[in-house]
């Protein structure tokens, strides 16, 4: 299974079962071991993943986190769990603390649902106050599973890590602070504005009106993009739609030219027009040739099949479609023979004319 489809798997684990996890320990072994085992950890091994991890802070001795994640002898990651239910925001401080103290590259705080993975970009040796990387496990994004995998046992490397970190730390608070000014513009971004379509002083009054303005202005340059996008997807379905009927015309015109109607169908095709006149215009009759059978057709259309005959090989069938969609074939000496099924053609008919009677058995 391919490592998307993993964390994907986990994700749909941890919303089935969190309801039922009462503790901390059961946070652990239901969701956070499986995590590291999908990084492709060995949890049982405890050269790879050490479990209550010593950390000695000043004074105080024997100090432990969760688990820290070892390579070539030395700790490269640290992780600090709690309970699913508890706020992450009431506990880095605790993964900080532990971090200054370790040779570890990176923290992971988690609850076992979000993800907050740490690092010290902002000044060496001491953890930042903000997550690079941050997600839900039931509701991660292809971009962050990308940034996730890079974790992985078999291609981590925490330098390569650390040098993409950065931008990826500024680019999701810079994110963060696009959404916030487009949700709720602040006064300082409604002035960037203003002042360039405003030609005079920007008084209270006038910020109040361009707050307004530019809620607005935001709302329909979104809605215009996403009207535009939908737009483009559609004509691309369109375009698709049309170059599949082109291409499945080809294909039917190529297997026409294979085909060749022989004077025996048409003779057939005649016996069931002369049965079936009794009930209709025999106008409305007509037929397709196909490589292995000759299909006679109600009103031209392929899904008011009345009969199929196959009558070029060594024996001869009149066929039917069921109610099921499926041929039914009925064996027959000669083309005469067709005369005795007339009622099961009747029925065919009566079928297609009177749908609410019942359909042929």
């Amino acid at each position: 299974m391919d490592f998307k489809d993993q964390i994907k798997q986990l994700g749909d684990r941890v919303t089935k079962l969190k309801e039922q996890i009462q503790t901390e320990e059961a946070t652990k072994n239901a969701f956070i071991m499986p995590f590291l085992q999908t990084l492709g950890y060995d949890v049982f091994n405890p050269l790879e993943v050490v479990p209550e991890y010593i950390t000695d802070i000043g004074t105080k001795k024997g100090e432990k986190i969760d688990y820290a994640i070892f390579k070539d002898g030395t700790p490269t990651i640290l992780v600090e769990c709690k309970h699913w239910g508890q706020n992450l925001n009431l506990h880095d401080g605790q993964l900080l603390r532990y971090f200054h103290v370790s040779k570890a590259k990176f923290g992971l705080l988690t609850n076992g649902i979000s993800y907050r993975f740490y690092s010290d970009l902002v000044e060496s040796n001491k953890m930042d106050e903000k997550p690079f990387l941050e997600f839900n496990i039931n509701e991660i994004k292809d971009n962050q599973i990308e940034e996730l995998r890079k974790f992985h046992k078999s291609v981590f490397n925490a330098e390569s890590i650390a040098n993409t970190a950065s931008e990826l730390k500024y680019t999701n608070e810079l994110k963060s602070l696009l959404q916030s000014e487009l949700t709720n513009p602040s006064s300082e971004f409604v002035k960037l504005f203003a002042k360039q379509v405003y030609p005079s002083v920007i008084t209270a009054k006038v910020l109040e009106q361009f707050t307004n303005l530019t809620k607005k202005s935001i709302q329909q340059h979104i809605s215009d993009l996403i009207t535009e996008r939908l737009k483009t997807a559609l004509s691309k379905e369109d375009e698709k739609a049309k170059e599949d009927e082109i291409k499945q015309n080809e294909l039917l015109k190529k297997d026409e030219n294979k085909v060749v109607t022989t004077e025996i169908e048409m003779e057939g095709f005649m016996v069931v027009k002369s049965i079936l006149r009794q009930r209709l215009n025999v106008s409305r009759i007509s037929y397709r040739d196909a490589q292995s059978y000759f299909a006679i057709l109600l009103d031209d259309n392929n899904r008011k099949t009345l009969c199929r005959l196959y009558l070029n090989g060594l024996k001869k069938y009149l066929a039917i479609i069921d109610e099921q969609k499926k041929e039914v074939k009925i064996e027959i000496s000669s083309i005469d023979d067709i005369f005795i099924h007339s009622d099961l053609l009747f029925k065919v008919l009566d079928g297609f004319e009177n749908p609410n009677k019942n359909s042929v058995e």
